[in-house]
């Protein structure tokens, strides 16, 4: 796809484009994301990029009520959480994110399992502005 190196610099590029990619190895076939410069699996060096469809289940979650300066900074706090959870991809691999569109402040309303797809918060401003994974439930 693109001829960037397999980095987390390149991956929050490919995230301030609205672009969730991960990279697969040319040998194994083994997907990562983020991705990763060395396959874990059979530990080749041939790696490319491939664009993620941004769909997928969420298999863990919790909410944060006292969360990171960057969260602060957002307006999140002890009365006002956000949720973060695991999302396993329709491709396999699981990542990370803020969980948006749910209720936070009522845990109970959020489930395993619910079916959720990629989205992009802009957070921060000058030079620490920039696009952040998210995911918000599938209608």
């Amino acid at each position: 796809m693109e001829d960037r190196e397999h980095n987390g610099a390149s991956f929050y590029a490919f995230l301030n484009e609205g672009k969730l990619m991960g990279s697969r190895c040319g040998s194994c076939r083994a997907l990562y994301v983020p991705p990763r410069q060395l396959c874990p699996a059979c530990y080749g060096s041939n790696m490319a990029w491939e664009e993620m469809g941004g769909t997928g289940k969420l298999i863990g979650f919790t909410t944060v009520h006292i969360g990171t300066s960057e969260m602060i900074a957002a307006g999140y706090d002890r009365t006002n959480p956000y949720c973060t959870g695991i999302v396993r991809l329709t491709e396999g691999p699981a990542i990370s994110g803020q969980i948006v569109g749910v209720d936070a402040a009522r845990p109970d309303s959020i489930a395993v399992g619910t079916l959720l797809r990629a989205s992009f918060v802009e957070r921060g401003a000058g030079d620490g502005a920039g696009r952040f994974l998210a995911f918000e439930p599938v209608d």
